[in-house]
């Protein structure tokens, strides 16, 4: 027989995985579940023993269903004397789709009377409706296909009601996770193969135990229907075809694997989290499930988790976030920080809430997976191990002769080197491009980064950043490799830098175009400190597009340090807040920093707390720009504007520099205190500032060469920049 186990969105090919491994003939992923082929038994074994289904469901009628009377007379066709007692009770849980039938609840309805209707006694009696616990629970089905037919399936659910309620989850916090998605972080993070190898379990926001537990129980073999309403002995569903005999064998064995594992479990599970009526529900859950005795639970911080002794283990999480994916970016980097520490060799599968969440951890992700908790996408992460080892740098046998081109950019490199080197020293340049197409047939930028020795003030080894241009359709691709390759070459013979100290990002064609290309696999999550005027700033070279530091705007960043004293300072399309680090080193009284990104908000936190800065005077908020100076009343004595050209983010209206650029800045200068200052910069090549619009309400004034640095010298369009002051 075909039977069909649903499952959350995103465990659909896990779960298919877990059938077959229990024993059914084939299973294959579908949309939300899996289609499955296999015997009655092998159906209700997936009840009794399925960790991840939210309900197996056995097919009793198909049949064309082009109205509702069609929806009624083929389940009045249906000889229910074969699935049900007069006596007995049920309920129908219907799903609709198409432009047939459009209620849901109708259609429940409707099956309902066809059952009760055709099964009567010989006194009239017949089936009453039990919503919470009926004898036999049935599922419809209504899909259109293609052609526009629509069929309607009935089935039996064989477990009486989703499977992931467990049975010993009484006491629960306000976004408790289900029971099976814990399973699927659990086996993604491959545990318990973990814990047969001596490992351990660490939950260190556990909120009221579920992952935990459910670890527990699958390290003891317990199976996860075992302990719901209504077993060991009783069947989940009193449906007339059920085998009662082969569910009572299983429920049988099940209790003998139970009571085994129970007894050897060993303790091996640490939980711990800052909400005390948590944790106190947390052990009041273990002791339902019977496993109390082996987990430890406690009251405490992430940020005080300790050292753990076992050598090895599964840390895994479902960090807090809610239905708008609201969520503090700074409660995920200390998590991350947290398990490096704490646990640095050990793996971790992470719940959180989107990617850029996940990002904030700062953690490796060496796989990702897309689930859904509820409706809620999710990205779950897996890290293995938490902290990977930093590379050794690779040792030559001897050194290989550079070839023609390499050696050209090598000494163009030496070249410009010398003559920046006054320059650099008499302005205090640690980081600066040191080369920008020079030479035309190896078209790319490389800027120098000196890393400040573990952030202290003296300097330390010299890093690359390498952006290829895009080459002319006309230049053969081999050819355009072979000249990165050069230019690589060069640029560590004339930087002396090892590979690993160079990060590159190459052209590579895509969906939309050429785009740029990680030359990793996975993400290095390895970021240096460097220092820009009385600034130090972090910059991540490998993992993204931008390193998180503009270079180009230094001078524009420095001049804000040098007007910041005791003013209120505002950064709209803050990146990684770079101007806000200079703005509060400079002496501003106060900083508001406005980004719609949690990953980049929570690094200018990390930037602000490299300088010893944090607290209430320096606020960080995410939100679209436009829309929170609509709705802010603060007064701001100078402002950054630096936004991007476009942006089509889901979390806010499309932005385009062009069109919107007249009412932002209407709406930052309304934002602006008397004799205030707002400095306004893009880097649209095309852009067209409005004179005429914007001089209705501001003094504006162009500045952009005096922001071009010496190093950007070559491209002096890099970037425009504006100084507006308010009049009236």
């Amino acid at each position: 027989m075909k039977f069909f186990v649903s499952c959350a969105k995103g465990l659909e090919y896990l779960l298919a995985d877990e059938l077959v491994a229990l024993g059914c003939a084939h299973a294959t992923a579908a949309r939300a579940g899996a289609n499955v082929e296999g015997s009655l038994a092998d159906a209700q074994r997936a009840v009794l023993w399925s960790r991840l289904a939210s309900r197996v469901l056995w097919p009793i009628a198909e049949y064309d269903c082009p109205d509702e009377r069609a929806l009624y007379a083929g389940a009045a066709a249906i000889d229910w004397s074969q699935h049900l007692r007069v006596g007995m009770s049920l309920a129908v849980d219907a799903h609709v789709s198409g432009d047939v039938i459009t209620h849901a609840r109708y259609a429940a309805q409707r099956i309902k009377d066809a059952v009760v209707d055709t099964l009567r006694g010989p006194d009239g009696e017949r089936p009453s409706v039990d919503l919470e616990q009926p004898d036999l629970r049935l599922n419809l089905v209504v899909k259109t296909n293609k052609a526009g037919a629509s069929k309607a399936l009935l089935s039996v659910d064989l477990g009486g009601g989703p499977l992931h309620r467990r049975g010993w989850r009484q006491m629960q916090g306000e976004a408790p996770l289900k029971e099976n998605l814990a399973a699927a972080v659990l086996m993604r993070g491959g545990w318990p193969a973990l814990y047969h190898e001596g490992g351990a379990l660490l939950d260190p926001m556990c909120g009221s135990g579920t992952l935990l537990i459910e670890g527990a129980l699958m390290a003891a073999d317990v199976a996860p229907g075992l302990a719901r309403e209504g077993l060991p002995l009783q069947t989940p569903s009193r449906w007339r075809q059920f085998d009662v005999l082969a569910w009572r064998a299983l429920v049988e064995d099940a209790e003998a694997r139970a009571q085994a594992g129970l007894a050897a479990l060993r303790d091996a599970f640490h939980g711990s989290d800052l909400d005390p009526h948590a944790v106190r529900a947390a052990r009041e859950n273990a002791e339902r499930a019977g496993v109390a005795d082996r987990l430890r639970f406690e009251v405490q911080d992430v940020a005080q988790l300790s050292v753990l002794d076992a050598p090895r283990g599964l840390a895994v999480c479902n960090p807090p976030y809610d239905a708008r994916l609201a969520a503090d970016p700074m409660l995920y980097r200390a998590l991350g920080d947290a398990l490096k520490r704490a646990v640095p060799g050990w793996k971790a599968s992470l719940l959180c809430g989107d990617a850029e969440l996940a990002r904030a951890t700062g953690l490796r992700a060496a796989k990702k997976y897309q689930v859904f908790n509820g409706a809620i996408e999710c990205a779950l992460i897996v890290c293995d191990p938490v902290l990977p080892p930093q590379r050794e740098r690779p040792v030559d046998a001897a050194p290989q002769p550079l070839s023609e081109g390499a050696q050209m950019v090598a000494n163009r490199l030496r070249k410009n080197l010398k003559a920046s080197k006054s320059w650099r020293e008499r302005e205090g340049i640690h980081c600066w491009r040191a080369y920008d197409a020079d030479i035309p047939e190896y078209a790319a930028a490389i800027d120098v980064y000196t890393a400040l020795e573990s952030g202290a003030d003296d300097t330390g080894e010299r890093w690359l950043h390498v952006q290829e241009y895009a080459a002319p359709a006309e230049i053969p691709e081999a050819t355009t490799r072979k000249r990165l390759q050069d230019l690589l070459a060069g640029a560590r013979e004339a930087f002396d830098v090892p590979r690993e100290r160079v990060a590159v990002k190459t052209r590579a064609k895509g969906k939309g175009g050429s785009k740029y290309a990680d030359s990793g696999v996975f993400k290095r999550g390895e970021t240096l400190v460097v220092r820009e005027g009385a600034a130090k700033l972090k910059v991540n070279l490998f993992d993204y597009l931008d390193t998180g530091l503009f270079l180009d705007h230094r001078p524009m960043r420095l001049r804000l340090a040098a007007e910041a004293k005791d003013a209120r300072f505002l950064n709209l399309f803050a990146y990684t807040g770079a101007a806000t680090v200079h703005a509060a080193v400079g002496g501003a009284a106060r900083t508001t920093t406005v980004d719609l990104s949690a990953t980049y908000l929570q690094w200018c936190s990390d930037n602000l707390r490299l300088n010893g800065f944090g607290g209430e005077r320096h606020r960080l908020v995410q939100a679209d720009v436009l829309q929170w100076l609509l709705a802010d009343r603060g007064e701001y004595d100078l402002v950054f504007c630096d936004p991007p050209t476009f942006s089509n983010s889901a979390r806010a209206e499309d932005f385009d520099v062009q069109r919107d650029h007249v009412r932002l800045l209407q709406a930052a200068m309304a934002r602006l205190s008397f004799g205030g200052t707002l400095y306004f910069s893009n880097n649209y090549r095309r852009f067209r500032f409005d004179e005429a619009a914007i001089a209705a309400f501001a003094e504006v004034e162009e500045i952009s060469p005096q922001t071009i640095p010496q190093d950007f010298a070559r491209n002096p369009r890099i970037h425009r920049a504006w100084r507006l002051r308010g009049i009236g």
